[in-house]
This record gives structure tokens, C-alpha cells and sequence, in this order.
């Protein structure tokens, strides 16, 4: 990665109190109680969550307390680990190489670039010749700056002295660094209180509101240099302040806790999240047990054995797989064979009782849970340069092409291998696949080439994040001529995502500002707090059916095979071809969102002069569910403004069935397109996507967004488990509906339900155990037609709604009250929508 590029784990300089105020539900206060300190009762009646242990112990408290303090955390963070592995030599295949040493994924990157590392700080080494002075939690020792002390990096260091700012009530800045201009490494840098120094007065002279002083010259501070094996030590440490401290109510407004809070509060979402560092872990659940052995298999070749297929249980009646258990490919013993003695060249013994192992059963609902997991192995470990040839592996691309192997007939050309990847088997890097798809290249030249440079760039920005991260996956598609076409990636937050709401895709297309910009397309879909959530992305650099192929079978490859429900595209004819190639199952409609991006580039001449018409055209677009009112307010439109000799008018109103929201009202498409009327998500990204800029800060860019989406997730859910929504009135329906689904969903709910007290039943008809009822809203003509079917309490109404959304009309919550239902039938609650979704 570039040396210039921010790190979201660095914290940038420190300004003035008055920061922007960001709420942050790390620290929970108790107003209950007096404060009688700045110190104690910061520590002492309050309960901060601070991540990070360390297994060192001292009897003093020096700066804020004589005796150990007790903290109570109220989100411990803890930080899943597989087990290390010796250095030393594996033979396969009668080689020898090098093994190096292994540890799980504790680092996990957010977004695209969202540079998010987990806050789980590595140990903190002390100075032999020091005390280490500690704060005592629940679950571990929080270090107290000291001199002599060492920490493995600069941002260690910066953790734990603004975690023993936390307890002294100080907000940290970082002022004064030193690099080397030999590499530009850090040589020494000074963490200072945010109160360090003055403000110069010059500036300020004719400035009507004054910032309020609060710079006060103080000169408590920290300084660490960097030693010869790399660690930095603290060779000053000033405790003293010439100011008060701040009261425990307030300390979370200081600027530099506010930053750690936000960073912590989404890194700690992300390591407790199961599965997201790529480690199995009891209770995760999969699809099906092809699902959970591609993962098992996925882990085993980032930490280097096999995997074999071992017990398996079946049903007595259907024969489905019951349960079945996952081994290391060293598990038990070979058994003696008589006829062993007179071979004259006996295999190698391989098996040596390895008890690693993967249990998972089926539940009730079809999915498989992990009800077993056993990591450590009792043998070495393969290196990740020989990985590639063990039995379960060889399925990964990682040979294709390196080799020089025939692939379809077609010779690869050694040096593509050097020139994309700069990755020999010789390096031993750790990649259990090549990211090069050899086998899906471009029969000719891409449309657009790259910028002289762009292609190092992305290469080297990817490779540095799957090192970070394992389970970061990009692929490569080449074209005719050994140059990037399209590029592809998804890290495991994006995998979960997809796993928990990937049930409706949407294909983005539209972020382009010229037609020769790089096309960026991302996979957008919804949480179920109607928030946007980012799946995968690509940079395609061509548009022909076999890159939107490619595309299309490398996003099922990320996400284990499984495909969305619903998928929604702009509706172009070659993206269209892929689709029905690839998604032959799925739904596949126009995204209305996408028409009227179009509508808007299509119609721009008519915005100048007209107020109205941009609220005329937005309301025909989205406000229109009935196929009768969609084509009234279409013609009143093309009335009021003459349009009707506009020819892409007539021509997108002959395919309106595929687009309009009045029609594929049976196809469930999750309400996605009000989450795009909110963030607008292309207009942000446009002006990066220039050919002539650079790439990467289009990456820094699309980091920013995908994290603020997701910590806007993490603020919901607090607020979730915070407020209940209000009531309109003491209704057991609407009890139950408040404790199910999440506060966006249940207010949509709740207008449903008030809607239903204004609709009357008009006619009912009885067919043995069918009824169908006609309804209305009081004072209106249009009617809708609701069936109810007494025997299984099955009900279904003409608008579709349920089938469109997820959720249950006013018309059918109408017919179940007057069928004396009372409560939510859980058929109609669907999971995706409630606050378990992600369960």
C-alpha cells in the first residue's frame, strides 16, 4: 500500500474540544451517581469499555489510584486465535520448504478501503528493569504508560496511552514527529494532551464569535522512539496537567475518545461477528454442507493442511444428511495391512491421530450449525507456497498459469504471472489462490485501457490487503493481449452481509461520470434497517457479455455458490445475456432506480425554467403502485409538459413492465429502492472515477462510505436495543410487531395498521374453506380483493405488498382482524426485517 495512504486505525491531528460531537455507545455512563473526582469517580462509578489485555500486574496505580481499579466492561472484545505454527519443514512430494508461522485472522479490514484493523492491541512488553503500573478489568490488565516501556508499534502505543487517558480524563493529540529520510519510517513521535501549547491570537482579530480558549500550554505528554528491533519505547512520560480534568459525564466528547469509540465500536462489530475472520466457530450456520465444507477447506488452506470428508450421518427417512464431520487429513492411523510386508516400496505414512476437526448438524429449518470445532493440530503445518498441493486444495487456481500449463488450449505466458502478481512459488507468499482467471480471458482486446502505472497500483493494494486479511478475495480477468480487463473483490464483512440480506441484488452501473471513465459496479443490497449495504464491487474496463459472465460467476464463487433471489440492473442487452446465462433462476428486472438516473441525463433540458417538473417525473417513477394510477399520472405528465413526441419517453414506457414499480409486484425486491433515494450512493463516487485520476483515492473514497454505512448499522442496533418505538395505542398486535422487527420496519408496519382502521369490508364470498373479501379505504372506489383460507389461516391480497416488501398490507391485516386475529401469524414475519436477522 502506499506510504501516503491514511490508515483509519491512525488518528489524525487533534483540534479543539469543540470537535464535531459523534455519539458513541462504547462509553456507558451512570448519571445515577455523584461524581466526587475527576479520577476516581471516573473509574470507580462508571463502567468504560476499554479493549486490550496484558498479563502484567503491579501494586500501584500511580496516576489514578493507590490500589488496582476495578472496571466493569460492559462489551468485552475478545480476539479469536489459531494456533501458531513452529517453524520447520514439511516434505510433500519429496520437497522440502520452509514453514512459517501461522496465526488466525485477527485484523479485518472494513469496505473496499475502509483501512478498519481490529482494536484488539497485540501484547504490550515492559522493560525488565520497570514495573509495569496496570488497571485491572474483568478480563484483562490495561497497562499504564511508563518509561522504558515497549510497544510493538506506533499505533500500540497510541492505544494504550489514550486508554490511560480515558481514565485520567484527557483527550490526546498528536503533535511532534520525526521520520526517516531513508523510508520515511517512524523515528520518534510526541503524544501530547489535547491542551499542549497556545493558540495563536493574530487570526482571530475581526472574528465577530470567538472559539472559546482551550489550549492552556500544558506539557503532560508522552514520547516513544523506535529501537533497533523495530519496537518503540517511551523515553519520556509527563503526567502532570495545568488544567482541570474532565468529568466522566463528558469524556466521551473529547476528540480523541470520540475517534477511538467509533473505531472500536466497529472493529469490535467486526472480530465478534462468527465467521468474519474467516475462523470457525460454534453455532456459525451454512446453507448446506457443500456451504460449510468450502469453508472449512477455505480455512484449512490459509493455515496449511487437508481436509477430508470423514463421518457422516444420514437420515433413515429422506437419506439427507444428518450430521457430518470435517478432518484434518492426518486424522487416526493407518491400519496394518499384511500385504504391507512384501512391498518393496511402502507409501508414506501420513496419518498420525490429528484430532482437528469440523462437526456440523441440521436444524429444523434446513441449515447446518457447527456443534464441534477442534483447531489445534499435533503435527507441522504445510507452508503456504506448498498448499496448493495438498488433496483438498488442488481445486484452487493457484497452479494455473505459474506452471505454464495448458488451460483451454491456450499456452500462458510465463511473464503474466511476474507482471500482474509479481508471485513465484519461489516467494512462498501467503496466497492460497491466484487471483488471475486463466480461464475466462477475453477472446479480444477491453474497450478502455488502463492509465500507465493504474494496473501496479491495483495489483499492489489488493495483494497488501488480502495479506492484512485472508479472506479479502479480488480476481483478475485478463484480455486478449495479457492486460487487466476487469478486477473483482470482496472482503468478509461483504460475505456476511450477502449471507444475512443477499436475498435482492442490486447491479449498479450508473456511476459514471463520462463515457470514458473506468465503469465501477458494485452489488448493493439492504439491511434489514433499510440501510445500504455493499456486497462486492468490480472496476470493469470492459463491457462485452463475456466480462458481465465473468463478472457474474465470480461474485457466485465469493458467495459460495448461492444466488440471489431477486437481482435488479439498468437492463442493458449484454448485461442481460449474462444474466440469463448465469442467473438463470433468478429474477431479473430493470432497476427503477437506474431508469430514472437515465430519465434524469435523458430529460436534463427540461429541468431549466420548470420547478415542478423534477417532483412530477421523481412521483411517476416511485409514488405509483397501481398499474392504473402509474399510467394516469404518465400521460398527465407528458400532457402538462409535451413530451409525447419524445422518443426515449416512448421507448421506456414500452418496456414499463420490466421497470415500473406497478408491475413484478409477485418478485420480492426488499423496498431497495428508497435506500438509494437516500444515499445517493453513485453522485458521491462520480468524481473519482475520472480516467485521468489515480485510482486510489477512489479506494480511500469508497472506504469512507462503506464504513460510515456500517457504523450507522452499529448506531441503529444501539439504538435498537435502547428506545422502543412509540405505540399508537395499546394494541397486542403492535406489541408484538415492536418486539420483532426493527424500528424502521415496524413503523412502516405501524402505517399499515392505521391505514387498516380507515378500510372496510364491502363483500365476502365463501367457498368451502376459501373466503374472499372485498375492501376499501373509507371514501374510495378502488377496491382490493383479500382471500382468506380458514384451514391453514393462509391470506393473500391482489396488492402484492407482502410479496413485494416483506410485509403485510393494510388490506390483509384488515381481513385478519375481522377474523378475530389477534396476533402476527410468523409465516408473514419475515426474518430479514427483524432484529434477529442477523442471527
Amino acid at each position: 500500500m502506499d506510504s501516503g495512504e491514511p490508515d483509519i486505525t491512525s488518528h489524525p491531528q487533534e483540534e479543539d474540544i469543540e470537535s464535531e460531537r459523534q455519539t458513541s455507545p462504547a462509553l456507558v455512563i451512570d448519571p445515577g451517581k455523584n461524581s466526587q473526582s475527576p479520577k476516581a469517580s471516573f473509574v470507580e462509578q462508571n463502567r468504560v469499555v476499554i479493549g486490550g489485555d496484558c498479563d502484567c500486574q503491579s501494586p500501584n496505580v500511580s496516576s489514578v489510584d493507590k490500589s488496582q481499579v476495578l472496571i466493569d466492561s460492559e462489551h468485552d472484545s475478545q480476539t479469536q486465535s489459531v494456533s501458531s505454527v513452529d517453524n520447520s519443514q514439511e516434505e510433500i512430494d519429496g520437497e522440502d520448504c520452509q514453514t512459517p508461522k501461522v496465526s488466525s485472522v485477527n485484523k479485518f479490514e472494513m469496505g473496499v478501503i475502509g483501512e478498519l484493523e481490529s482494536q484488539s492491541p497485540n501484547p504490550l512488553s515492559v522493560d525488565a528493569s520497570g514495573v509495569s503500573v496496570v488497571v485491572k478489568s474483568e478480563d484483562g490488565m490495561y497497562v499504564i504508560p511508563k518509561v522504558g516501556m515497549e510497544f510493538e508499534s506506533e499505533d500500540d502505543a497510541y492505544k494504550c496511552y489514550s486508554r490511560y487517558a480515558v481514565l485520567e480524563g484527557f483527550s490526546i493529540r498528536k503533535d511532534f514527529v520525526n521520520k526517516s529520510r531513508i523510508n520515511g519510517a517512524v523515528v520518534s513521535r510526541r503524544y501530547t494532551c489535547y491542551r499542549q501549547g497556545y493558540r495563536p491570537n493574530k487570526h482571530y482579530v475581526n472574528v465577530r464569535k470567538s472559539r472559546q480558549e482551550t489550549r492552556t500550554g500544558c506539557l503532560a505528554h508522552m514520547t516513544i522512539a523506535r529501537q533497533s528491533n523495530g519496537k518503540f519505547r517511551v523515553t519520556h512520560f509527563e503526567t502532570k496537567h495545568n488544567h482541570e480534568l474532565v468529568t466522566p459525564s463528558t469524556a466521551h466528547m473529547l476528540p480523541s475518545q470520540k475517534r477511538l469509540n467509533f473505531f472500536q465500536a466497529v472493529a469490535d462489530d467486526l472480530d465478534n461477528h462468527p465467521g468474519m475472520d474467516g475462523v470457525p466457530k460454534l453455532g456459525m450456520r451454512f446453507d448446506s454442507e457443500d456451504h460449510a465444507y468450502e469453508f472449512y477447506n477455505t480455512y484449512a488452506g490459509r493455515v496449511g493442511f487437508s481436509v477430508r470428508k470423514d463421518y457422516v450421518n444420514r437420515s433413515k427417512i429422506d437419506g439427507a444428511v444428518a450430521s457430518r464431520r470435517f478432518t484434518c487429513f492426518r486424522e487416526g492411523f493407518r491400519q496394518k495391512d499384511k500385504r504391507d510386508l512384501n512391498v518393496k516400496r511402502p507409501r508414506r505414512e501420513t496419518r498420525i491421530g490429528c484430532l482437528a476437526q469440523l462437526v456440523i448438524s441440521r436444524q429444523s429449518d434446513g441449515k447446518y450449525r457447527v456443534t464441534h470445532f477442534e483447531e489445534k493440530h499435533n503435527h507441522e503445518l504445510v507452508a503456504a507456497c506448498r498448499v496448493r498441493m495438498l488433496r483438498s486444495q488442488k481445486r484452487l487456481a493457484v497452479a494455473q498459469g505459474v506452471d505454464g500449463n495448458l488451460v483451454d488450449g491456450t499456452e500462458i505466458q510465463p511473464r503474466l504471472a511476474s507482471e500482474l502478481l509479481s508471485t513465484t512459488i519461489g516467494d512462498c507468499r501467503n496466497l492460497a489462490y491466484d487471483p488471475i482467471d486463466y480461464k475466462s480471458k477475453l477472446p479480444s482486446r477491453c474497450m478502455r485501457e488502463m492509465r500507465v502505472g493504474e494496473a501496479d497500483r491495483i495489483r499492489l493494494y489488493f495483494e497488501s490487503k488480502h495479506l492484512k486479511s485472508p479472506s479479502f478475495f479480488y480476481a483478475i480477468q485478463l484480455d486478449a493481449d495479457d492486460q487487466i480487463a476487469n478486477v473483482f473483490w470482496v472482503d468478509a464483512k461483504m460475505v456476511v452481509d450477502y449471507s444475512d440480506f443477499g436475498d435482492v441484488v442490486c447491479f449498479d452501473t450508473t456511476c459514471r461520470l463520462y463515457e470514458d471513465c473506468r465503469l465501477f459496479a458494485p452489488f448493493i443490497g439492504v439491511n434489514h434497517h433499510k440501510q445500504m449495504v455493499i456486497f462486492g464491487a468490480a472496476l470493469l474496463y470492459d463491457e462485452t457479455v463475456e466480462s458481465f459472465k465473468w463478472l457474474f460467476r465470480t461474485f457466485v464463487e465469493a458467495m459460495s455458490g448461492k444466488k440471489p433471489k431477486t437481482i435488479l440492473t439498468y437492463g442493458d442487452a449484454t448485461m442481460t445475456e449474462a444474466i440469463d446465462s448465469v442467473f438463470p433462476e433468478t429474477h431479473h428486472r430493470m432497476c427503477v432506480w437506474h431508469v430514472y438516473q437515465n430519465a434524469l441525463r435523458q430529460l436534463s433540458h427540461m429541468f431549466v425554467g420548470s420547478g415542478s417538473f423534477s417532483n412530477d417525473l421523481s412521483s411517476c417513477f416511485f409514488d405509483h403502485e397501481e398499474e392504473e394510477d402509474f399510467i394516469n399520472a404518465w400521460k398527465a405528465m407528458l400532457d402538462v409538459y409535451g413530451l409525447w413526441e419524445n422518443e426515449w419517453l416512448h421507448e421506456i414506457f414500452e418496456c414499463r413492465e420490466k421497470w415500473a414499480v406497478a408491475y413484478g409486484r409477485h418478485n420480492f425486491c426488499a423496498d431497495i429502492r428508497s435506500a438509494q433515494l437516500r444515499e445517493n450512493f453513485s453522485a458521491n463516487l462520480k468524481k473519482y472515477l475520472k480516467s485521468d485520476s489515480d485510482v486510489l483515492p477512489f479506494f480511500k473514497h469508497l472506504g469512507k462510505v462503506v464504513n460510515d454505512w456500517h457504523y450507522k448499522e452499529l448506531e441503529a442496533n444501539y439504538e435498537m436495543g435502547q428506545h422502543m418505538p412509540r405505540l399508537m395505542g395499546d394494541v397486542i398486535l403492535l406489541k408484538q410487531a415492536r418486539d420483532i422487527y426493527t424500528p424502521k420496519m415496524f413503523e412502516w408496519f405501524q402505517l399499515e395498521y392505521e391505514t387498516c382502521l380507515n378500510i372496510v369490508v364491502n363483500q365476502c364470498t365463501e367457498n368451502g374453506s376459501l373466503f374472499e373479501y372485498k375492501v376499501s379505504i373509507y371514501g374510495q372506489l378502488q377496491e382490493y380483493t383479500v382471500t382468506f383460507n380458514s384451514v391453514d389461516e393462509n391470506v393473500a391480497c391482489n396488492c402484492m405488498k407482502f410479496e413485494f416488501v416483506g410485509l403485510l398490507c393494510s388490506h390483509a391485516l384488515k381481513v385478519l382482524d375481522y377474523r378475530n386475529i389477534k396476533l402476527l401469524p410468523t409465516k408473514y414475519i419475515l426474518k430479514r426485517w427483524t432484529k434477529d436477522a442477523r442471527v
